[in-house]
């Protein structure tokens, strides 16, 4: 398993245009932020579906790599994404993910997304990451 400053660290090295930073990983799960600025509203003064899906996606890695160790090659093999409700343009957007299965060559998770502090999710995704084969560098437990 990989530590929460080590998935910051690599976070940070390998995707440096990401704004989503980690604020924790467990037991096959994370949670993530995303700032929310100017430049992640859209016209009408709310979240971009983009920034949702960043923030997803995100989560997915982070957990998975929490739970495989630093595999830089796992792939997003699909996102699907359910937008339940208005964001608000001033609150960070949070991630929580849980991960449903992990096997030899595929993970599944889901992650809930919210405005901080608001109760109620503002999106929902399932997602699915390929994991590649130890001589492709994959690593699994």
């Amino acid at each position: 398993m990989a530590t929460l400053r080590e998935l910051s660290d690599f976070i940070t090295a390998e995707f440096p245009q990401t704004r989503v930073r980690i604020l924790e990983v467990g037991h096959r799960s994370a949670t993530v932020a995303h700032e929310v600025g100017p430049g992640e509203l859209r016209p009408g003064g709310t979240v971009s579906g983009p920034v949702l899906m960043a923030t997803a996606d995100v989560a997915l890695y982070v957990a998975l790599l929490g739970e495989i160790g630093l595999v830089p090659l796992a792939v997003t093999t699909s996102l699907s994404f359910n937008f339940m409700r208005k964001p608000s343009a001033d609150r960070r957007i949070i991630g929580v993910c849980t991960l449903l299965k992990v096997g030899r060559s595929l993970a599944v998770g889901e992650v809930s997304l919210y405005s901080e502090g608001l109760p109620e999710p503002v999106a929902h995704a399932v997602g699915t990451y390929a994991i590649p084969p130890a001589s492709h560098g994959g690593s699994r437990p």
